[in-house]
């Protein structure tokens, strides 16, 4: 069943660079008003031309009602688990229940380390996410003092919370075999970019998060597969705004990807995705999950 079933999320990643700040909050601002979900940024605390990403969520989020925010995706090495759980829920308390965290296990390992960060192997950057997931959980919705073990993120009787005020969803930016079952076994949704994963990979790594979903006891479904666009030249989807709802219902029904995330520095294209390219996949998919009920 490549069709999970999720209903389907449109959402943005912006840009907030430290020379034109205005910039994306003005964007975020349009995807709250044009009926968007999600309003998401990069975290890469090692570039001073990007805004921090934790700074400029809280002000989108302050300066919106309904869209969603979230890191694409945080930076692990260089955000402890503890103090990043406390702030996700933090900001989420403030928004009324509006951040979800994307996470990941890191790269551009000599920048990190030109921060201070930890220089990781593919094996400990690994390690290090699937207790990170663990301590962030257990400060969430633990009810007295936390003690995990652990090589990367242990914890020593850390106190839980705050409790944030939505079950915020967890999304592991995965490219690798053994980061892609940490998705299946541990997390609430896999989250891939198009340079890294194509489409036509999307199916390999869909298999492996469905295995290790199901060794761990879970149903495949219990974690949405969102995708990281890259239009243009080379990239997907192909073709302008209006040959996209076909790729994007597509993708949805044959490998169950539900949540579309759109570089976007320009008002107008973050229009016509709201406007044209949401409403226009949603109804494609609605019809082919129709169909699908027919036959069955």
């Amino acid at each position: 069943m490549p069709d999970y079933g999720h209903d389907l999320l449109f959402g943005a990643v912006l840009m907030p660079t430290s020379a034109r700040p205005a910039e994306a909050l003005h964007l975020a601002r349009l995807a709250d008003r044009t009926g968007l979900d999600l309003v998401s940024v990069p975290d890469h605390p090692y570039r001073p031309e990007l805004l921090d990403a934790w700074t400029a969520l809280a002000v989108y989020a302050a300066a919106t009602t309904r869209v969603r925010v979230l890191p694409n995706v945080a930076n692990l090495p260089l955000r402890p688990p503890a103090a990043l759980a406390r702030a996700a829920a933090s900001l989420d308390l403030l928004s009324g229940g509006r951040v979800e965290l994307g996470l990941g296990a890191g790269a551009y390992w000599d920048a990190i380390a030109a921060e201070g960060g930890p220089r990781r192997t593919p094996a400990e950057a690994v390690a290090a996410t699937r207790e990170a997931i663990a301590a962030i959980r257990a400060l969430w919705t633990g009810t007295g003092p936390v003690h995990l073990d652990g090589d990367h993120h242990p914890l020593h009787g850390a106190p839980p919370g705050p409790r944030p005020a939505h079950p915020v969803s967890l999304w592991l930016g995965a490219v690798g075999p053994r980061m892609l079952r940490l998705a299946g076994a541990a997390a609430d949704g896999w989250l891939p970019s198009v340079p890294h994963v194509p489409p036509p990979r999307l199916a390999r790594g869909r298999l492996l998060v469905d295995e290790a979903a199901l060794e761990a006891g879970r149903k495949p479904d219990r974690v949405r597969r969102l995708y990281n666009l890259s239009p243009g030249w080379g990239g997907w989807p192909q073709g302008t705004p209006s040959d996209w709802p076909e790729q994007l219902a597509e993708l949805t029904v044959e490998v169950g990807t539900s949540a579309y995330l759109l570089p976007a520095g320009r008002p107008d294209l973050l229009q016509a995705f709201a406007a044209e390219v949401a409403p226009a996949t949603r109804e494609l998919v609605t019809a082919a999950r129709a169909h699908d009920v027919r036959e069955d």
